[in-house]
């Protein structure tokens, strides 16, 4: 080795574009699976994939996160029902992979995907029934949701064809 390498090195170092550091606990993108909305179009909930977690966003804010995102789906389909019978008119859609996802479940256990998420939604509305404190509890979440999703802004949409929460 030549006594000017180094310095040769660093110079085509110094000339090399700067790199991003690459951070360990960098925030990835969230990628929405499921998006209830509500007549004006407005985002009311929404479940999303980041890295290897669904989370659950209710007007604009992260409540909970799972391995599973069916209950949650099961409960945006619960929460869709009960707006639909007081009168407001809602929306839920959700992904090809997260129909994949309830299509195998609903395999598993020997049933078709319309009959497994039924049966799921049917577990909410059963908690609904069970006392009048509980009844309450689950319409004061409803309605928390739903005035929570009133005073947000609608969410801008994204560069694919999935709004965001």
């Amino acid at each position: 080795m030549s006594k000017q390498s180094k310095a040769k090195r660093d110079k085509r170092k110094k000339q090399q574009p700067k790199r991003p550091i690459n951070r360990l606990n960098a925030q990835q993108p969230v990628q929405n699976h499921a998006v209830l909305t509500n007549e004006e179009g407005q985002v009311v909930a929404a479940i999303g994939l980041q890295g290897t977690e669904w989370l659950l966003a209710i007007g604009g804010q992260t409540m909970g996160n799972a391995d599973n995102p069916v209950p949650m789906l099961a409960m945006l389909k619960h929460l869709s029902n009960v707006q639909e019978k007081e009168g407001r008119k809602v929306n839920l859609e959700y992904s090809t992979q997260l129909q994949q996802l309830i299509d195998d479940l609903a395999a598993d256990e020997g049933k078709t995907a319309d009959e497994y998420l039924s049966q799921l939604v049917s577990e909410f509305e059963g908690v609904e029934g069970e006392g009048d404190d509980e009844a309450e509890d689950a319409e004061i979440v409803t309605d928390a949701a739903v005035e929570v999703a009133a005073d947000a802004e609608p969410a801008p949409a994204a560069s694919d064809d999935k709004p965001q929460a």
